[in-house]
Order: C-alpha cells, then structure tokens, then sequence
C-alpha cells in the first residue's frame, strides 16, 4: 500500500539558511529586474543610451582633434570599454546604497534581511552592465571594429574586479546613508569628479608620475586600466595599475561593509 510523502497538516521539514537565502535573493531579484526596467517607459532604453551617448560625444570630440588611437588604443572600443565599465561600477554602488531604505516595507518577513536588498541590487547592476557592454561592443565589431580582449581572463578578472570593488563600497554607503542621511548627498557630489579622476575618457598614463600616483588610490582606475589593457596588445597601461590593489580593496570594503551590516542589522530592520 502506498502513503503520501508528507501527510496533510504535518510539520515541514524546516529549509536550511542557504536554501531560505537563495528563495528570497530569487524573488528580490525579479521584483528588483521588473521595477528598473519598468520604472518609467524608457528606462530600459536609457541603460543604453547613456554610455552610448557619452561615448558619441567622445568620439565626436576626439575625430575633431584628429585622435583615432589612445595609448596606442582604438579609440572609439577604449571609450567604450570605459564608459561601460565604469557605469556599470557607478550603478553598483549607487543603486546599492538605496537598497535598503526602498525595501524596508519587506523587512516584516523575517526572511528577508537588509543586506539582502544591497546583494540583489548589486547582482542585478552587474547582470544589466555586461549586457550593455557585450551588446556595445558587438555594435562595433558589426561596424567593423577589433572587440576581441587579447587577453580575455584578464578582462574577466578586470570586470569582477570593478564590480566587487562598486559592491562594496555599496554596502558601505548602503549602511551609512541610513545612519548618515547626508551621506547619500556627498556621494552623489563625488560621483563627478570620481568620473574624470577614473581615466574614464583620458588616459591615466599622460598624467605626470608625481600626481598619478595619488589617483591610483582610486580603485577604478586599476580596473579600468587593466580591463582595457586586456583588449589591446599595444595599449600603454599606466604601471602603477596592478590586479593586488584592486582585489585587495574590493577584498577589504566588503569585509567592512559585511561588518557594519552586522553590527547595525537590527536598527537597519527597524528603521
């Protein structure tokens, strides 16, 4: 005679913290998938766009001065690599930082926990700024562009790098602009000079030594000086940019963050 596996009104096998942790990151994310891309009508489009446009404008003004190489770079893939892997940075941290305070009506499910909302968000970001790039870089090679990264773990460990290094600093921020609210305005102040400070649309390495060593305290800068370095065989890197500061500080600002969450995970619940 056969029995059901599990009779009705019978307890539940209780699911361990992983399997619980990986439900609520799964449903955080379509919920987080379908508010980005339907947030207004064009906000799909404007992902796009946005290092579309910037790299247009780049492109423009360097065709005018006459540059089709940078660093001995092409220079229309060099913006592109840029623009996109630095926005894709940009909106890790950024949107990271708002994870918490446009999520607080779930924290009544004791499942879902604040530094849930800065993973999925973080997660999401990530997913967004790879296609964006994958799908602007396959626009230049229909154009008749090189694409291809001559060294392509490198490019891995270069993308990964920048994200983990915006995830952190997101997990941070996502704590202090909670704690903090004028936090919130002086990051969005330092976003413009974190663009240019970056190497985003000029090359790091025609910058004097002396001063240059000061910008590679930015963590962006490695990134996107080895992600680029990793596409062109003759591109000239700045030296100073290495893969053990930029993993050592995503390493570091995760740890911190991890640790403010931690220690703040109550008040950020009940705030």
């Amino acid at each position: 005679m056969d029995y059901p596996a599990q009779l009705p009104g019978a307890a539940r096998t209780p699911r361990n913290p992983l399997a619980v942790s990986l439900a609520v990151w799964n449903a955080l994310f379509l919920r987080e998938a379908v508010a980005r891309l339907s947030a207004t009508r064009g906000a799909w489009l404007f992902l796009v766009l946005e290092p579309m446009l910037h790299a247009g404008v780049m492109v423009f003004i360097f065709s005018v001065l006459r540059a089709r190489s940078v660093a001995g770079a092409d220079v229309t893939v060099w913006l592109a690599l840029g623009l996109t892997g630095f926005f894709t940075a940009r909106n890790v941290f950024q949107r990271s930082m708002k994870a918490i305070d446009a999520n607080q009506a779930l924290f009544a499910y004791r499942q879902v926990r604040p530094i849930d909302t800065v993973i999925v968000r973080a997660m999401l970001e990530t997913l967004l700024g790879f296609i964006v790039m994958m799908g602007l870089l396959g626009a230049l090679a229909f154009l008749g562009h090189s694409v291809l990264p001559h060294a392509p773990m490198e490019s891995i460990f270069s993308f990964t790098g920048l994200v983990l290094c915006g995830f952190g600093i997101g997990l941070i921020i996502s704590v202090l602009g909670e704690l903090i609210p004028e936090a919130g305005d002086i990051i969005a102040f330092l976003f413009w000079p974190l663009y240019f400070l970056s190497g985003v649309i000029i090359p790091l390495s025609i910058i004097p030594v002396q001063y240059r060593e000061w910008l590679f305290y930015n963590p962006f800068a490695h990134g996107l000086e080895l992600l680029r370095g990793s596409f062109f065989p003759v591109y000239h890197a700045a030296p100073e940019a290495n893969f053990g500061y930029l993993y050592g500080f995503a390493l570091a600002s995760i740890f911190l963050g991890l640790a403010l969450h931690a220690r703040f995970a109550q008040k950020l619940r009940a705030k």
